[in-house]
């Protein structure tokens, strides 16, 4: 393990949330809402609300621009965040977890949670010198983010099918060369 556990589910749902603006985008109803909210693994206040629903996309390109940000710049969107939030880290233990860091109370509203944990998280990534594994995918068309939580720090695509893709491609590639070779006899 890379990271703690909650800074690594963080992570992961703060690459998620920032992808789901890539179009075609795939939160723009609230019961798409509900089902990222699940999948996601959130617990707490979850208003299935229109304006709910707004908050939440609204802040996707922060959430991509922290990814994407120079480390300075990460930690003023950061440090914004939290105190836009009025972040107060506890240390807590819940869910067979050992003891962690949250900074906001499960009945604060769903954005507010999503911006801090995600704040958190990078907090970690930062304080670790470990920026690079934040990353975008290197797939022809795919612009989503992730984070790289390989022991090598090695992952170039966001998922099983981007790196599947770009296999393919690589092998019709090399195949149409020897081909190419094969006819030049």
């Amino acid at each position: 393990m890379v990271f703690a556990h909650d800074t690594e589910e963080a992570l992961i749902a703060a690459a998620a949330l920032a992808n789901t603006a890539i179009e075609p985008d795939s939160l723009t109803t609230v019961r798409e809402l509900d089902t990222f909210y699940e999948e996601c693994g959130w617990k707490g206040r979850h208003a299935r609300t229109a304006a709910e629903l707004r908050d939440v996309r609204s802040l996707r390109p922060t959430l991509r621009s922290l990814w994407l940000a120079e480390v300075e710049e990460q930690v003023a969107g950061i440090n914004s965040l939290l105190r836009e939030a009025d972040a107060l880290p506890q240390v807590v233990r819940h869910d067979g977890f050992d003891w962690h860091l949250h900074a906001t109370t499960h009945d604060q509203p769903l954005a507010t949670r999503m911006a801090v944990e995600a704040s958190m998280a990078m907090v970690d990534v930062i304080r670790m010198g470990e920026t690079q594994r934040l990353k975008t995918c290197e797939a022809d068309g795919c612009e989503c983010i992730f984070v790289d939580l390989s022991r090598n720090r090695s992952r170039r695509y966001c998922s099983t099918a981007c790196s599947n893709r770009m296999a393919a491609a690589a092998y019709r590639e090399r195949r149409s060369e020897s081909d190419g070779e094969e006819d030049g006899q």
